[in-house]
């Protein structure tokens, strides 16, 4: 028997309950507002089920078994064996735990959840089907709607998904056995982290890439170290090459082939594929032709400082809204949304959004670069820190990179900072409230850091600035 329409209403309407939807709908029912959250799948969005959570428990997981294989210079002898049924099944657990939780947490928030597709019928109302057959579907009348479906990965022609040597970052984290010969297209930062996943569990990893050096956006010194360490675990790269097609091969295993721009093809050998070059931002199941609101060129929802769409009352966040695609710039565009809905005076500030990229070593980014800095007419002074030079790093075996503040000269303000090297993702918090609370070079180097850590590197980046630092060479 198929369930009939029936129609409800709510202040605030949610669609999709990833780090920006959860995160919104819970902000907006703490102000008092009724509000219903639609996820067609399961609640924590790509971040939590796909992305960011499995990736980083693989991630720490073939790091200790390459440490654990790797560590004669320690004093230590191993051979781990690694079962990676039950590594997945490990991270399948974390992640049932998280969604499990942000279920709870929009429950407990008073959020009225609807499993289903949502579909604009008009400016003040959606009709969400409901999976499966015979479950019918409803219609959703709402006051103020935040958009939140977040984004997808890009498909590129020859390579579907739908075919079984063929995965993304979502099949990369569920393969129960480690392929023998992995190809990633893609040299970006989700290809950097699964190769490098791969390659520490004994994967023979071959990198292609269009472009002509790995993580476009990051300064040469930086992708410099983390292609480095790269190499050394075995990583082969190709640069300048796109992938134009795969083949089976006699050996059972696929070819896959590449061209350059020049026309020139060459083959490698593998098992799988792994297609990592980007992902674009979900609006075709929104029904947007029943708004007067259209996706930019990129198929993004152009929003201003408050979140709002050219709708007013239409909001967007997260990865529909455009870069940087980063679950916590999503957490807070939620946040505002939510808040300028209630009423009250929130905006937002992009000044201080941190990045990272958790390769061997990491990465991890906030505010202005040296050249960014000039550009927008500041004359900058940069310190900076090896971590060569820092006991701790010493002592966890892990020295490659360094730690770089970015100031304005005059003021000594904290205008940015980039750090590579172990725990950067960490690291960079302190960075980032520097700049977020205008703190100064004086304020970081007076700032008393616990020794040994690797904390300490930011304030010696911070008193090398000023010529002052005791641990590393002055500029």
């Amino acid at each position: 028997m198929v369930v009939g329409d029936i129609s409800t209403g709510t202040d605030v309407l949610v669609i999709g309950g990833g780090p920006g939807g959860y995160v919104a709908a819970i902000r907006a029912a703490q102000r008092g507002l009724d509000t219903t959250l639609v996820e067609k799948d399961d609640y924590g969005g790509v971040c939590l089920n796909r992305g960011c959570i499995p990736s980083k428990a693989l991630i720490t997981g073939a790091d200790l078994a390459h440490e654990a294989g790797n560590a004669e210079e320690m004093g230590i002898h191993a051979d781990p064996a690694v079962d990676m049924a039950g590594m997945v099944d490990w991270k399948d657990g974390i992640v049932d735990r998280l969604t499990g939780g942000v279920e709870k947490l929009c429950k407990a928030n008073g959020v009225n959840l609807v499993k289903g597709t949502a579909t604009f019928k008009d400016e003040h109302s959606v009709r969400v089907a409901h999976g499966g057959e015979g479950q019918g579907s409803e219609s959703i009348e709402f006051d103020s709607c935040i958009v939140a479906t977040g984004s997808r990965p890009i498909e590129i022609p020859n390579f579907s998904y739908a075919d079984d040597p063929v995965i993304g970052s979502r099949e990369a984290l569920d393969m129960d056995s480690i392929p023998e010969r992995l190809v990633v297209v893609g040299a970006g930062y989700i290809g950097m982290e699964l190769s490098t996943v791969y390659a520490k569990l004994g994967t023979d990893v071959t990198v292609v890439e269009m472009l002509d050096d790995a993580l476009p956006g990051y300064e040469d010194d930086i992708s410099k170290v983390v292609k480095r360490r790269a190499k050394e675990l075995g990583i082969d790269f190709h640069f300048g090459e796109g992938a134009s097609e795969w083949r089976e091969s006699s050996d059972g295993g696929i070819t896959v082939v590449t061209e350059t721009e020049n026309g020139e093809e060459s083959t490698y050998p593998a098992d799988k594929v792994l297609v990592a070059v980007g992902r674009s931002p979900v609006t075709d199941t929104l029904g947007l032709d029943a708004l007067d609101l259209e996706p930019n060129d990129r198929g993004f929802l152009e929003t201003d400082d408050y979140a709002r769409t050219d709708i007013d009352h239409i909001f967007a966040v997260g990865d529909v809204a455009g870069e940087p695609m980063l679950a916590h710039k999503a957490f807070k565009e939620g946040i505002v949304a939510a808040e300028v809905i209630a009423g009250e005076p929130a905006a937002l500030d992009y000044q201080a959004v941190p990045a990272a990229v958790f390769t061997d070593p990491e990465i991890a980014t906030v505010g202005m670069t040296k050249a960014e800095a000039e550009e927008a007419g500041f004359e900058p002074v940069v310190g900076q820190m090896p971590f060569n030079a820092s006991g701790r790093a010493m002592t966890t075996n892990h020295t490659e990179g360094f730690c770089r503040l970015v100031a304005d000269e005059g003021s000594g303000f904290v205008l940015g900072g980039q750090i590579v090297g172990p725990e950067a993702s960490e690291l960079i918090a302190e960075v980032a409230l520097a700049v977020e609370m205008g703190a100064t070079l004086e304020d970081v180097a007076a700032t008393i850091h616990t020794h040994p850590t690797l904390a300490e590197v930011v304030q010696e980046a911070a008193e090398n600035a000023e010529d002052q630092a005791i641990h590393t060479l002055n500029r």
